[in-house]
């Protein structure tokens, strides 16, 4: 088994894919390792929502393009093949933190199987529009009000991954 720290070290943001799409397999994989995240209480309460319809990512492309305040042809999935986009019930009290531990995990899954990720915000904008609500109907989730927490953007990398800035020094302080 590869070392864990190694992993983490070496999962870098990714900005730049190709067009290749990702096999099933390796989404299955990277959505079940959000699956594993740690959750409050054991709730389990985030929801994955993939799109891998090329004609809907780009609807969504062109939405978060707008939120964000960036002009055309900007792409803020930077071209990623697939979205996986984390909501949770608005009402869960630490949907936050229970979606931002889904989104880590499958990020580190993704490095693993040598793909390139990255988490694109807007989410929460995004299913506050018409597109996200139709979005929310199509995955089923209409019985609450959802929060988007981020969109994990999934592809092969285009190009070297960048590296990674060095550590600031005095981040962690001992009580003792």
């Amino acid at each position: 088994m590869a070392d864990l720290l190694d992993a983490i070290k070496a999962r870098r943001a990714v900005r730049k894919y190709t067009d290749q799409m990702v096999e099933r397999e390796k989404i299955d994989k990277v959505i079940e390792a959000g699956l594993y995240a740690a959750s409050s209480k054991g709730q389990q309460s985030p929801y994955i929502i993939a799109v891998t319809n090329k004609d809907l990512r780009d609807r969504l492309s062109t939405l978060n393009r707008e939120l964000g305040g960036w002009e055309p042809p900007f792409d803020p999935f930077y071209g990623a093949p697939v979205l996986l986009l984390v909501v949770v019930d608005e009402n869960h009290k630490n949907r936050v933190y229970d979606g931002s531990l889904v989104m880590g995990n499958m990020m580190l899954e993704a490095s693993s199987l040598g793909l390139g990720s990255c988490w694109v915000h807007r989410a929460r904008e995004t299913l506050k529009s018409r597109l996200g609500q139709v979005i929310l109907k199509q995955a089923g989730l209409t019985d609450k009000t959802y929060e988007g927490i981020g969109f994990c953007i999934l592809g092969y990398p285009e190009g070297d991954l960048p590296q990674a800035a060095p550590r600031r020094e005095g981040r962690v302080r001992f009580v003792e």
